[in-house]
């Protein structure tokens, strides 16, 4: 009775997680869907990337986490031979596509930090468009084709599979075994590292470079209002070191600010990016090391509670990944709060366009520091009468 209870906890444990990863990756990532088509901020060139992306994670929860959800419960397969080959498919189909955006986004973050001037040229939305179809269409080749011509695996498991309907497992050749997962993983894995590797060093030298522009500038005030002073010049500053500050950032210039804040948005997009990429390498990375060794290796062992495992924890990278967003992204956290406020919310009062409300914030704060320098009180002090020259409000 004690083992009976403790396989039923285990089963319902067990149980309780693939649901809540499903339910989650689901829900997120249309949560990402829905605040790119909702918030105009979010609607750039990279974040086309990003719902697409978002839309194969769905599909992934929705048509492998499911299927593998109901053999793992039941212990056999139900759905027939047919379901079966259709499940495998889309099971490459959708891990393939997700992996291939990513690949995607890396090139976009490249050209957008290493080679600012290009990215205009080069990312256009026409473009875009076809990375996508073409992320889209090409792992096709690689799953339906194969898998339901019988290609991919060898003809004892074909054999093996058409008397044994119960089960669905997928046993590849090792053709099949180093094509697929050097096109769905090793390749686009190891062009996404370079990538990341040379944003990231590039981003590095920009920042240093501004850092030290910002030093000298300091420097160079400092050392320029080192002479003689009263203490009626430091009175509305307080210390010359305020005093040098405040020249530095009076000395910014629209133009400058509107390229250091893009420039700022590009690092943090591209440190997300990179953070999600990480955890997709994680994710995957046992997987297919197991998968490429038991393909290689027939006397491996291969128990089924790991390739359980390794599968789920590769399926939980479409639940992370907007879990990283809302956690590292401003823009994407503000929109995802915006969002479910007005899902979950059944009254609601009239607001403003979510555009101004999301950006209400930052707004506010840069248009009180600028106003305070434009309008002084000189031009918030009210005029005096011309005919006996006194102000109206001593009257």
């Amino acid at each position: 009775m004690d083992q009976e209870w403790i396989k039923v906890l285990i089963t319902v444990f067990t149980a309780s997680i693939m649901i809540f990863i499903i339910v989650a990756a689901i829900f997120g990532n249309l949560l990402v869907i829905i605040s790119v088509m909702r918030v105009r901020k979010l609607r750039i060139i990279t974040n086309y990337f990003v719902v697409s992306l978002a839309l194969a994670d769905i599909m992934v929860a929705m048509m492998a986490m499911t299927f593998n959800f109901s053999v793992q419960f039941t212990g056999r397969w139900l759905f027939g031979p047919l379901v079966c080959d259709l499940w495998n498919s889309l099971d490459v189909y959708f891990s393939t596509a997700s992996i291939l955006h990513l690949c995607c986004i890396s090139v976009d973050r490249y050209y957008a930090i290493v080679k600012p001037l290009k990215y205009p040229i080069n990312m256009t939305k026409r473009k875009v468009a076809i990375m996508i179809l073409i992320t889209w269409i090409s792992p096709a080749l690689l799953s339906f084709v194969p898998i339901f011509a019988g290609w991919y695996t060898t003809k004892d498991h074909l054999i093996y599979q058409e008397t044994h309907l119960t089960e669905c497992s997928f046993i590849v050749n090792t053709y099949y075994a180093v094509v697929s997962s050097s096109i769905s993983f090793w390749i686009p894995c190891t062009i996404m590292l370079f990538m990341y590797y040379a944003i990231f060093r590039e981003a590095n030298r920009q920042e240093k470079q501004l850092a030290m522009r910002h030093g000298n500038a300091m420097l160079m005030h400092r050392h320029s209002n080192c002479g003689p002073s009263n203490n009626g010049e430091l009175s509305g500053s307080g210390s010359s070191k305020t005093l040098t500050l405040h020249e530095v950032e009076s000395e910014h210039t629209p133009t400058k600010d509107k390229h250091l804040i893009k420039m700022k948005r590009e690092h943090k997009a591209a440190r997300t990016l990179g953070i999600i990429m990480g955890v997709f390498i994680a994710c995957w990375l046992p997987f297919f090391i197991w998968y490429i060794t038991t393909s290689l290796c027939d006397t491996c062992p291969s128990p089924d509670i790991l390739v359980a495992i390794l599968f789920w924890i590769g399926y939980s990278n479409s639940t992370l990944n907007p879990i990283i967003y809302a956690y590292f992204n401003r823009d994407f956290r503000e929109a995802f709060k915006n969002t479910l406020h007005c899902l979950f919310c059944f009254w609601r009062r009239e607001l403003s366009p979510l555009d101004i409300d999301v950006r209400r914030s930052s707004l506010n704060t840069r248009y009180d520091s600028r106003a305070k320098s434009v309008y002084t009180e000189s031009y918030l002090r009210p005029i005096p009468n011309k005919n006996n020259d006194i102000a109206p409000e001593t009257l």
